[in-house]
């Protein structure tokens, strides 16, 4: 690689990949070729940056130069005017939406400052095929330790100093999980990779596989010979083509390199790793519905005790971590407990990996220390609100977590902060929410979402969600009662203390903090028919100013139903009688004349 005298790193995440990223790869090479400078400029295909809203991004080295939504058609502009006479591209550096500043390193982007890479230290700077990458980035050095200088005990010891939890959502301490595993003896152990990311808007784990496989072949190995397992599997789900393809290699190539199979690095430890696929249930991010569904089972949780690490996949003990949990496993065992302890909070140590979307302008993967606080993540890192609107909450934790407002803002994100305050961590989904979004509207999507995913075994989850949902529903009607109001708060605190499973006993979360945070809202819905944020197309009313209008007829000519009325220059009237709220009219009026209410 030193020949080279400058690298250009090309993002091949999945939201990049689908944006034609590959196709920018090659035709840089093209231009390099036809240029004569293939010999001086490496172009590398590099997992996630982050930076989604902004895909697919082109990044130079050693200079650091930071292009972003660059088209297959700009390569030959990159190669011409960059890397051969030495001048940025100025139409494809990044801009400040605030400022409009332009700004060509990403050192200097509030998008990277406040953030602190350990999981996803090597997402967008290695080729995530490349085992040798890997390798010059420290790669499996954490094994070889583990292997040639440390016992089991003191491994799990390590991982127990270092305070991690678990970052699938549960935040059950980590190392106290493998010593569980490690005590319960048996002629075979397992351990297994929960690759099953199912909250919406959620890309987290996927980015790590797709970034840096090896990390986590590496860790699941150091759980291994921590445990005295021999057998790891990973249960990923098979709408990840990308991750699984990665992931494939990652793993033959760890085994061509003898580092699984048999006799791993000449210490007479032996592991290996095999691949299971889910169908995307949501369920079986729970841990025991997953282990049932790896063994050819429905995906239902079972109660608990025994737990896994007693009694796991085939009866066995198995240790089962998320994707996250793993990869910052080597990282500590290189860097030390004391190291990684020193970051975070008090109980939270570490980093934490959140997928940023919604209402916001820098949408993406950005990764955190633990009680770096909300605000800091949605205005810093997170740019703001599109489009200048006024904030109005965030839902943590997906489906199981809660919505926080404005005068959450300034809460240190950990593990027991956002408990306290109605809502989780979760896996690490974050999505932002402005002035038009409508929150009885929020929670009805959430408990679609779990109605649709609930495994059906237990009835509070079964039948409660259902009802949850059908009142919700006649609430963002309009025909709502206020008893309905005191059902939704009492059914939700049923189906939370009774529900078989973690998931279920959190299902009624984003209800319970909406209800909380936001009653006015569904008490507007259900005494005065109205919807405040203007979501609820049953009761929204669209009215025409006659200030504004000009008479263009063009809302006349795509009402579907003929409920607009009015000649050529004369302001037009809409029939509410007729009118079906579809919104074509307001979306085709291009003189603000038309206002919904």
């Amino acid at each position: 690689m030193s020949r080279y005298k400058m690298h250009v790193l090309v993002c091949g995440g999945t939201g990049c990949v689908s944006s034609n990223s590959i196709q920018i790869v090659e035709n840089l090479k093209k231009y390099l070729k036809e240029n004569g400078i293939e010999d001086e400029v490496q172009v590398l295909k590099t997992g996630c940056f982050g930076f989604c809203e902004k895909g697919p991004i082109v990044k130079i080295l050693p200079d650091n130069t930071f292009y972003v939504q660059v088209k297959p058609e700009d390569a030959e502009i990159i190669v011409k005017e960059h890397l051969i006479k030495g001048r940025k591209v100025e139409r494809l550096l990044y801009k400040e939406p605030n400022t409009q500043t332009a700004i060509d390193d990403s050192k200097h982007m509030d998008f990277y400052k406040k953030q602190m890479r350990v999981a996803l230290r090597n997402c967008g700077f290695i080729d995530p095929d490349n085992i040798e990458e890997y390798i010059a980035r420290d790669g499996y050095q954490a094994l070889g330790k583990a292997l040639t200088e440390m016992t089991p005990e003191q491994v799990i010891e390590e991982v127990k100093k270092s305070g991690l939890r678990g970052r699938g959502g549960g935040g059950f301490p980590t190392g106290l999980k493998w010593e569980f595993a490690y005590k319960n003896k048996s002629d075979q152990k397992y351990v297994v990779c929960n690759a099953d990311e199912g909250d919406p808007g959620a890309f987290m784990d996927r980015s790590i596989l797709e970034g840096d496989p090896h990390s986590i072949v590496e860790a699941m190995a150091i759980c291994g010979y921590a445990i005295g397992a021999n057998k790891g599997l990973v249960y990923i789900r098979a709408e990840y083509p990308l991750a699984v393809k990665r992931l494939k290699k990652a793993i033959e190539d760890a085994r061509e390199y003898g580092l699984l199979g048999k006799n791993i690095l000449d210490t007479g430890f032996d592991f290996d790793i095999e691949i299971k696929y889910g169908a995307g249930a949501f369920v079986c991010g729970e841990e025991t519905a997953l282990i049932h569904s790896m063994e050819g089972e429905r995906g239902e949780p079972t109660t608990k005790p025994p737990f896994p690490a007693e009694s796991g996949y085939w009866g066995k003990p198995t240790n089962v971590n998320n994707v996250e949990t793993f990869a910052n496993i080597p990282v500590i065992l290189l860097k030390g407990a004391d190291w990684f302890s020193s970051i975070g909070t008090e109980k939270s140590k570490g980093t934490k990996v959140f997928a940023l979307a919604g209402k916001i302008n820098n949408v993406g993967l950005i990764e955190v220390p633990m009680g770096t606080t909300l605000r800091e993540v949605i205005f810093d890192i997170g740019g703001g609100i599109k489009g200048s609107k006024k904030f109005k909450a965030v839902q943590t934790g997906g489906p199981s977590g809660g919505c926080l407002t404005e005068k959450d803002l300034d809460t240190p994100i950990d593990f027991d902060n956002l408990v306290a305050k109605g809502s989780m961590m979760g896996s690490g989904g974050m999505i932002v929410m402005d002035e038009d979004d409508c929150m009885p509207s929020v929670a009805k999507f959430y408990l679609e979402f779990t109605e649709d995913e609930s495994c059906g075994k237990c009835t509070p989850c079964r039948i409660g969600t259902k009802r949850l949902s059908e009142l919700l529903d006649k609430i963002t009607k309009g025909q709502g009662t206020m008893e309905d109001l005191e059902m939704l708060k009492t059914l939700s605190e049923t189906i939370k203390d009774t529900a078989l499973c973690g998931l279920g006993q959190t299902a009624p979360n984003p209800v319970l903090s909406t209800i909380d945070t936001f009653w006015d809202e569904y008490v507007a819905h259900v005494k005065e028919h109205r919807c405040p944020a203007g979501q609820c197309s049953a009761l929204l009313q669209y009215f025409i100013l006659e200030e504004k209008c000009i008479g263009c007829t063009a809302c006349s000519r795509v009402c579907p139903v003929g409920a607009i009325s009015g000649k050529v220059k004369s302001t037009h009237v809409i029939d509410q009688d007729k009118c079906i709220k579809c919104g074509a009219c307001y979306e085709k009026c291009k003189f603000s004349a038309i206002i919904k209410k």
